[in-house]
């Protein structure tokens, strides 16, 4: 029973990290692909590639999502935490999904994992949630949002007398490297999220009494990303690249430059689990702002950050019926 648990586990987490790439493909590529830097099928490809390299990277957001958030159940019953977890995060991709609404699924996890805990009775750090995602969940927007207005009026001051469209044209082209630094950061963040519910499902099973990342995991979550990244997110790609603005190609730049960059402090210095979808659609949010405040599209931006808001309870609240259904067939 044991051991089905743990490989039921570990299949469903592999299918959320699925679900995680074709959910956030977008956020690597959306902006390339807008403005035309990218055909959608190389941009993904490349996006697939690049999630696949940075699975490697690191490993300090794995150790935070496994140790860090919820206490270490034990037996069936953390088996039935992780695995109501994760089926609340799949519920909610799925659904922000299939209304083209970018969404977090960091956030669907941790919040997967906060309900399905509660519910089987194990405790929750409070000060990791609170340190390592509720906090950055605030301010990662505004850094980001901030810092896309502040890269792009310093590119358009920088580029003041170039040509207008041999600029948009080498932009275009700059846009192949901030799309890939994107891809890799998202799967140096993304891949390692699974990673974490993975060894914390191998320890909770007792087949491995430490904290560090087997090879095989590594290989397996960075994969299943890669694929789901190759089979593409259309709808949410919809919204991130043309209903919040319409990006030019230096926009898209910025924005790709910023969110890329500010995912790679957070995972490396402060090894804390942010969005990627919250990071770039602030960019955009951002960059877009230095045209005219109206240019952005502010009723698109109001709906993606009440969901924002509203993903981690909502992912909570399945995950807590999944483990309570789940406990009352095997408990």
């Amino acid at each position: 029973m044991d051991m089905a648990a743990l490989i039921a586990v570990i299949g469903v987490a592999f299918f959320f990290t699925y679900t995680n790439g074709f959910h956030d493909s977008a956020n690597a590529i959306a902006t390339s692909v807008s403005t035309r830097a990218l055909t959608p099928r190389a941009a993904l490809a490349m996006a697939a590639v690049m999630n696949l390299a940075g699975a490697f990277l690191g490993s300090g957001v794995a150790h935070t999502v496994s140790s860090g958030i919820i206490e270490t159940p034990t037996g069936s019953q953390g088996m039935m935490i992780l695995f109501g977890a994760l089926v609340g995060a799949i519920t909610w991709n799925l659904t922000t999904w299939y209304f083209g609404l970018p969404s977090s699924s960091s956030h669907a996890l941790f919040g997967g994992m906060v309900g399905a805990a509660l519910a089987g009775g194990t405790g929750v750090i409070w000060s990791g949630v609170v340190d390592k995602i509720i906090i950055p969940m605030f301010v990662s927007p505004v850094v980001g949002l901030v810092c896309g207005y502040l890269v792009m009026l310093a590119i358009l001051w920088i580029f003041r007398k170039a040509n207008p469209h041999r600029a948009k044209r080498n932009f275009r082209v700059a846009q192949t490297a901030s799309a890939a630094a994107m891809a890799l950061a998202h799967g140096l963040q993304d891949a390692q999220k699974t990673m974490g519910i993975v060894v914390l499902a191998l320890t909770i099973s007792g087949q491995q009494t430490t904290q560090d990342i087997p090879v095989w995991v590594k290989i397996s979550c960075a994969t299943m990303l890669s694929l789901g990244t190759y089979a593409g997110g259309w709808r949410i790609m919809r919204t991130l690249g043309r209903k919040i603005i319409e990006l030019d190609p230096p926009q898209g730049f910025a924005a790709e430059s910023t969110a890329a960059t500010i995912m790679y402090i957070t995972s490396y210095v402060f090894k804390a689990p942010i969005s990627t979808t919250h990071v770039i659609t602030s960019a955009i949010m951002g960059v877009g702002a230095t045209k005219r405040i109206r240019a952005v599209r502010w009723g698109v931006a109001k709906n993606i950050v009440l969901g924002w808001f509203i993903t981690m309870p909502a992912a909570a609240l399945v995950a807590a019926l999944v483990y309570w259904i789940v406990d009352l067939i095997f408990g």
